[in-house]
């Protein structure tokens, strides 16, 4: 109970802050309004096409396949440094783990997901 009660009071702590400096912020700076600063820019160009293009949902595939191998190196460190206490559980329990990500790769491959377009 006390290691949620800690959770609890760093939580509240930290949106405290949060609250703080954003209302000293507010209070301390006072900000002009000018045109220019609401629009987009690139090395001082104008852009000509909207900034607020969509990307192809194509690429949205990519992205998840790029997370979940990001977050298997995530996981890998602390299983590497568990491995010698716990043995051969701790290999299983990685292999379990390495088999869904692969089944998954197999099913975008199988899907057309890494195809170029």
């Amino acid at each position: 109970m006390t290691n949620y009660l800690m959770l609890f009071f760093m939580l509240f702590f930290t949106v405290a802050v949060v609250v703080c400096l954003y209302l000293a912020k507010k209070s301390l700076v006072k900000t002009k309004k000018e045109p220019g600063k609401d629009i987009p820019a690139e090395s001082g160009h104008l852009h000509k096409k909207p900034v607020w293009g969509r990307y192809h949902v194509h690429y949205y595939g990519y992205a998840l396949l790029f997370l979940a191998f990001d977050m298997e190196m995530a996981y890998m460190y602390p299983w590497a440094v568990v491995y010698k206490k716990l043995g051969v559980t701790a290999l299983m329990d990685m292999g379990v783990f390495l088999l869904i990500l692969f089944l998954g790769l197999l099913y975008t491959w199988s899907q057309g997901g890494l195809k170029r377009q």
